[in-house]
Parts: C-alpha cells; structure tokens; sequence
C-alpha cells in the first residue's frame, strides 16, 4: 500500500477517534462487502450510478474505463466524461441491470489502477406505480 494512503489513513484514524488503521481497514471492509448485500436489491431491476475520478494526467484510467464500458455495453446504458477543476476528469456511468451485474462492473471500475475515487448509488426501476395520469 502507497505510504501516501498510509499516511491518510492514519490521519483519518487520529481525526475521528479510532484506535488504528486496523479499525479502520474493518469498518471499511465490512461498509464494502455489505454494500451489495441488501437481499431487498436481488432479483429487481436496478438503476446506478457510478462516478470514477481520476488524475487528467493519467490517461490510462480513461482509456481502461473506456474498455470496461465496451466490455459491458448490454449493461451501461449511458456514460459522461468531464474535465474536473485544472487536474482531474471523472467517469459517470449509468448502468441498469440486476445486482451481481451492477455489483460486478463497480467492482471492476475500483479495480481500475491509478482511479482515486469511485461512488456508486442504485435505485430499484421495477414496481413504481405513476403518481399522476398525464394530460
């Protein structure tokens, strides 16, 4: 692990009140696996979205998140790319799919080396019932 990470961590740890990078790998890891477990998702249709942010310099990341969105083109139903402040571009994508599809593509996207952030929400699309007939 870059010592870089290390060192936010520990800060992160100091600033709100834990007992050590260990306690914080735990709540991290449990926040994470517990992230697609909601048995409430399975077997519906979801809406996500996922954004990535990366490094303007580092063109890789675009050019892998690229490949990641042709890999899964049956899933991704739109993507945006944007120039964020001098130094950074992020990815949105909106995936609509079942669980362990969504699950797996965010998945892959955190595993995009060289990404510095990736945030996800999903939203059931399935049962909704209109809440006014249009005219």
């Amino acid at each position: 692990m870059p010592d870089e990470l290390l060192e936010r961590i520990d800060e992160f740890s100091e600033d709100h009140g834990y007992t050590g990078r260990s306690e914080v790998f735990r709540e991290a890891a449990r926040t994470l696996l517990g992230e697609f477990e909601d048995r409430k998702l399975e077997d519906r249709e979801l809406l996500g979205v996922v954004t990535a942010l990366f490094n303007y310099e580092t063109a890789s990341v675009e050019e892998r998140t690229m490949h990641l969105r042709h890999e899964h083109e049956g899933l991704v139903a739109s993507n945006f790319h944007s120039h964020v402040g001098d130094a950074f571009c992020t990815e949105l994508f909106v995936p609509e799919g079942q669980l362990d599809e969504v699950s797996a593509f965010v998945g892959k996207i955190r595993a995009t080396k060289d990404t510095l952030t990736v945030d996800y929400s999903v939203t059931p699309v399935d049962g909704f019932e209109p809440t006014f007939e249009g005219a």
